[in-house]
């Protein structure tokens, strides 16, 4: 026998079904809590460019999926770096063989949508960082003639303003860089010492914006720095301390094994890595050859550094990169050698180790999500076969330590090299943990 319903009654099905769907709508928005955009170096497609991966994060597990269409094109050959605009809205990705930037705007998908490239004003781009309407680079060598790979030069850092354009999503465009003198980049060089080679790996501003700092090797004497500026009104930089190393000179001991030449990622140095924490009063930095972490206290005023008590600290080997929890007194280091992240707590900015954890192969990258602070994960190199992973943890706000995301690892392109990120819609809805 067939059910039948009176006009009143369809009506009352037909809003209770569409309630019904409304709520799973809802219910499913909450559910992707962030965008990861992922570089992959190895070439792809017809114009040899590198690739970008874009994941959703799962609130409830941290489970990543690609999102549909995903990989899209890196605009350039070999990415080796790249950040978010402050507003979330644009991702910039850095592409080393081409000396590029490719602003990209940021659909509400995840889906990237490259508007504008522009060239970056040295050579062998290795790092780049966002701050307010300042985009920050770091190229290898300063762009000199005689400069090359068989004739290595310093490296610098270049400053490109930013202006917030129309519509919706906006659509940053990138200015001229700012000027220093008659360049339009800052020399990274060692007072007295013209012809040492300074290999740079690294940058990092703190959330104040009133200071930049580099992390640096000299490929000739085989010491190692932290370049420390000022960023003045328009993004014009000031060396700190008269120009000479800050934190009393060296932060490392020993030789690193080799120049940093165009190599596919951002490892294989030390230092090798460099970040601050959320309220710009402390500076990590880890050294490749040694597995350790150096931190320095910032001084306020002035932007000075002094080493913390018990720096350096103890990480795993070879660790290529370092990520700072912004809500949570966490500090992540990834360790390309021992396949690892190692945890710290941080209290008054002194690192206390909390363990390690075991990544897909070669960890290059790592990164925190940041709608919640509560998810975290590394692009590994190698992976099975031909392709790169991605591994994924769930970080306990209470104590530091991780646990494996659901199906982690996950599959990347190819020779993954950097790690990025976006809240979805900002609320990190579902998480309550």
């Amino acid at each position: 026998m067939r059910m039948k319903f009176n006009k009143s009654g369809q009506l009352l099905l037909v809003s209770a079904a569409s309630l019904l769907l409304a709520t799973l709508v809802t219910a499913c928005a909450t559910l992707t809590v962030d965008f990861v955009f992922v570089t992959s170096s190895k070439a792809a497609g017809t114009n040899q460019y590198g690739e970008v991966d874009v994941f959703e994060v799962n609130s409830e597990s941290g489970f990543m999926r690609q999102i549909p269409t995903s990989p899209f094109p890196s605009g350039g050959r070999n990415p080796v770096a790249e950040a978010v605009s402050s507003d979330n809205y644009n991702l910039y990705v850095v592409n080393q063989d081409d000396n590029s930037i490719v602003q990209n705007v940021i659909g509400n998908d995840g889906k990237i949508y490259p508007q504008n490239t522009v060239n970056t004003q040295g050579v062998y781009p290795v790092a780049v960082t966002v701050n307010g309407l300042n985009l920050f680079v770091v190229d290898t060598y300063q762009p000199l003639p005689a400069c090359s790979t068989a004739e290595p030069c310093s490296g610098s850092v270049s400053v490109l303003p930013i202006t917030v354009g129309p519509g919706s999503p906006p659509s940053d465009t990138l200015g001229a860089p700012v000027t220093n003198g008659s360049l339009t980049y800052w020399p990274l060089s060692i007072p007295g010492k013209p012809n040492d080679i300074i290999e740079p790996t690294g940058i990092t501003v703190p959330a104040s914006g009133a200071h930049a700092y580099v992390a640096a090797y000299d490929a000739t004497a085989g010491a190692n720095y932290i370049f420390g500026f000022s960023v003045g009104s328009g993004g014009v930089l000031t060396p700190l301390n008269g120009g000479a190393p800050l934190g009393g000179g060296a932060f490392a001991t020993g030789t690193c094994p080799g120049a940093f030449l165009n190599a596919p990622y951002v490892v294989g140095t030390c230092p090798s890595a460099i970040a601050g924490d959320p309220t710009g009063s402390y500076i990590y930095v880890t050294d490749q050859v040694n597995g350790q972490v150096h931190g320095y206290s910032v001084a306020s005023a002035t932007g000075l550094l002094s080493p913390l008590s018990g720096s350096p600290y103890a990480s795993g080997n070879q660790p290529s990169a370092i990520a700072v929890d912004p809500t949570y007194p966490y500090l992540y280091v990834a360790n390309t050698l021992d396949s690892s992240v190692t945890a710290f707590s941080m209290s008054n900015g002194v690192l206390t180790r909390l363990g390690a954890y075991a990544t897909g192969l070669q960890p290059v990258a790592i990164g925190i999500d940041p709608s919640t602070n509560h998810f975290l994960y590394t692009v590994n190199y190698l992976g099975a076969g031909v392709n790169g992973t991605v591994s994924g943890f769930e970080l306990s706000t209470t104590a530091g330590t991780l646990l494996n995301s659901q199906n982690s690892p996950y599959t990347s392109q190819a020779l993954p090299t950097a790690v990025a990120a976006i809240p979805h819609n900002g609320t990190g809805a579902g998480v309550a943990k």
